[in-house]
């Protein structure tokens, strides 16, 4: 006889197949079941890895590593303190050197380059800084000014420009043809709105705009990648003839047609007393003011152009140190530390500015404690970090990896190794690619994520790219003896194309390396481009599972499980 249970059907195997409640409670327990695998092949929980995040800006030079300084190696006698200054700024996270080229130093008579005194070239010493520099992976903006004793009759000022611009313009081009291929980004002079960069005499926009102009095309013709800054005006709120506000003299700069002599515009940006969201003002001196330079710039049609800062901080003098000497004003080291951060992180929401030079990283023993600006510094003369240093360490691991968007060759998580330049394109998605004549030249980029493609261009003699994937071989389509790589098709004109360089990773952060090479089918390539890197979650991985999916199924599970048990009890 065939055993009946309470609700009037019939057992069998142990299973009611006739009960409600027993199918509720089927139906719970593998929704239970199913999420508790979904949940156990999810990536654990584990520390987050600090990640830069895509931008949605596609003005060129702004997915950059935004973290620089200015420095004083010119003025640093002794080698292994110029060594460990960079070294310092490298562990800190810094990719970019903000350095003085000094025209008096380096060519004291007309067309010599040589130092009597030191029976040396005048050139042995940025050479020098040239190379630490790509030692340890900083990019040098060099600023170009200080005219020699020769280039003018009035002396009284060393700041004063020269007499005849065309000197100047022979003095920026022999530069840049010098360093062509190490050294691409120069600033033309410095603060020429006030008194007494621009000499004892009145401010002069369209003076400087025509020394602009000479220098961006002498330049250009040394190195048509070469990226010009114009000059940082001095922040102020004077409107005189020696010392003119920086937002008026942007205006005239403008009318007198500068919009077509420099590729960055530089500005400075120092917060003063107050803090980094400090709204802008006319008649106020804070870090925001740089927003009403933006503004001139929309203004004028000069949108599609960024801004880098040339000079930027707060200044940490002691509580006690004489008002009258507090130029910059002051805050704590604390405030110093958290608002540099701050502000650097503000700048990167508003999508318009590059590169932020913070004032200043080390110097050398000339400016004495009792001045204030001695408290800008990041880190003291014996090397001793300050906590300003501190903190701009840690938001560099920010920018060492990108996590899954679109990136521009030039983000902070790309580091280039060898002759590569970055050459302004109006074509590439970021008006910019990354640009080698050579094979051999090696690239890395640090990336979380489970799957990554490369943007370059098809082209004539466009070259391959090896490929490898957190150092090995990701066996990709076309491989050789020596391993995988990526072919780039060769078309009569540039056409931009997405190579796939891996997908199924496994979670967590991940290094690409290409390495540029001529393959069978480009046995003449000559040119190798990076547009952009995409960075993504390959479909079907456990980083784009929706997991919330499985909580939702464990949730209505066990809801199931309650109610079939009380469904039970009432039957009974």
């Amino acid at each position: 006889m065939k055993a009946r249970d309470p609700y009037n059907g019939l057992l069998v195997g142990g299973v009611h197949l006739k009960s409600p409640v027993v199918a509720l409670r089927i139906a719970a327990i593998i929704s239970v079941a199913v999420s508790i695998v979904g949940l156990t092949l999810a990536p654990r929980a584990s520390a987050p890895v600090p990640q830069t995040k895509a931008t949605s800006s596609n003005l060129p030079l702004t997915d950059v590593n935004p973290l620089g300084a200015n420095f004083f190696l010119e003025k640093e006698v002794e080698d292994w303190k110029k060594e460990e200054t960079l070294k310092m700024a490298q562990e800190a996270g810094l990719g970019w050197a903000k350095v003085h080229f000094t025209w008096e130093e380096i060519e004291p008579r007309k067309g010599y380059f040589w130092d009597d005194k030191y029976k040396k070239s005048t050139w042995e010493k940025y050479d020098q800084i040239v190379e630490l520099a790509e030692k340890y992976g900083l990019r040098v903006i060099a600023r170009l000014d200080r005219p020699p004793v020769w280039s003018r009759k009035d002396n009284r000022y060393e700041t004063a420009p020269p007499d005849n611009f065309q000197d100047y313009g022979d003095f920026v081009e022999t530069v840049v043809g010098r360093y062509k291929g190490r050294m691409q980004f120069y600033q033309i002079w410095n603060e020429p709105n006030i008194w007494p960069e621009w000499g004892d005499r009145a401010v002069d926009p369209k003076g400087y705009v025509e020394m602009l102009k000479m220098a961006y095309q002498r330049a250009k013709k040394a190195d048509e990648n070469v990226v010009i800054l114009s000059a940082p005006l001095a922040t102020t709120l004077e409107k005189s003839e020696r010392n003119l506000s920086e937002i008026e003299y942007l205006e005239q700069m403008y009318k007198a047609g500068s919009k077509n002599y420099f590729d960055v515009l530089a500005a400075n940006a120092y917060g003063f007393d107050r803090p980094p969201d400090d709204p802008p003002s006319l008649d106020l001196l804070n870090f925001r003011r740089v927003e009403l330079i933006r503004e001139v710039m929309v203004r004028n049609g000069d949108e599609d152009k960024p801004v880098w800062l040339n000079e930027f901080g707060w200044n940490a003098s002691p509580q006690d140190f004489p008002p009258e000497g507090l130029l910059w004003r002051r805050v704590s080291e604390q405030d110093q530390a958290k608002y540099t951060r701050d502000a650097i992180k503000l700048t990167r929401s508003w999508g318009w500015v590059g590169v932020i030079n913070i004032w200043y990283f080390r110097q050398v023993g000339d400016i004495p404690i009792t001045r204030s600006d001695y408290f800008f510094r990041m880190v003291d003369l014996d090397f001793t970090p300050r906590p300003v240093y501190y903190s701009i360490k840690d938001l560099s691991k920010e920018y060492k990896v990108s996590g899954v968007g679109t990136y521009q060759e030039t983000n902070g998580a790309v580091q280039s190794q060898g002759n590569w330049s970055i050459k302004l394109d109006a074509s590439a998605q970021g008006g910019t690619v990354l640009h080698t004549p050579e094979q051999g030249q090696r690239l890395i980029f640090k990336f979380s994520g489970t799957q990554v493609s490369m943007v370059t261009k098809s082209g004539p003699n466009k070259g391959g790219f090896r490929v490898l994937i957190d150092g090995k071989d990701p066996k990709l389509g076309s491989r050789d003896k020596d391993g995988s790589f990526v072919e780039v098709a060769q078309a009569p004109s540039d056409n931009s194309v997405t190579l796939l360089l891996a997908s199924n990773l496994g979670e967590g952060e991940h290094n690409v390396e290409l390495v540029t090479l001529k393959t069978a089918n480009s046995p003449d390539a000559g040119e190798w481009l990076i547009d952009a890197f995409v960075v993504e979650n390959s479909p079907g991985s456990t980083a784009s599972r929706p997991l919330w999916i499985f909580g939702v199924l464990a949730a209505l599970g066990l809801l199931g499980l309650g109610l079939s048990l009380v469904m039970m009890r009432r039957r009974l």
